[in-house]
């Protein structure tokens, strides 16, 4: 079975009970890969972000553990989750440059002034493009973060059918 739906499967486990974060690492995992493909990233690359995606929230749960639940911050977020997606990732035969990649992914994805690569960048937009609904945020800062953030051709194409830019 492909490593990927491993995660997935790991993942769902993880947050198990709680569907709207199922719901989120299932949509950030399939909108890093679409945006992966129309980017023509290679499979390597395409895969990676798909990892990410599922993977990259997975602090969440040891961050509300340690401050309660609502109080899990994006940075608390960076805190918690390399060591939680490094344990999995390894558990899974996830390759240790990949693992390594990956955690630094969780380990930065709220963090937006220094991108440094591709995958980064397309982790960034996805979570971003499913934030934006989840959150209910308005047009006008949808339309201010892509202008801000967004990079790739393909996740602002996407922003902009999704919400009428």
């Amino acid at each position: 079975m492909h490593k990927n739906i491993l995660l997935y499967k790991a993942m769902l486990q993880h947050f198990a009970g709680d569907s709207r974060r199922c719901q989120h690492l299932i949509k950030v995992a399939s909108l890093a890969k679409e945006i992966a493909i129309l980017e023509g990233a290679d499979a390597k690359l395409i895969d990676l972000v798909e990892a990410a995606g599922f993977i990259h929230d997975c602090g969440i749960v040891a961050g509300e553990a340690k401050y309660g639940k609502g109080h899990c911050t994006g940075k608390i977020q960076e805190q918690e989750g390399p060591a939680i997606a490094q344990k999995i990732l390894s558990d899974l035969g996830y390759d240790a440059d990949a693992v390594e990649r990956i955690c630094y992914l969780v380990g930065h994805h709220h963090t937006y002034t220094s991108i440094d690569g591709l995958d980064y960048q397309i982790l960034v937009e996805a979570d971003f493009l499913v934030n934006f609904y989840e959150d209910g945020l308005s047009k006008e800062a949808i339309t201010h973060t892509v202008a801000k953030i967004f990079r790739t051709a393909s996740g602002k194409e996407l922003a902009s059918r999704m919400f009428a830019l």
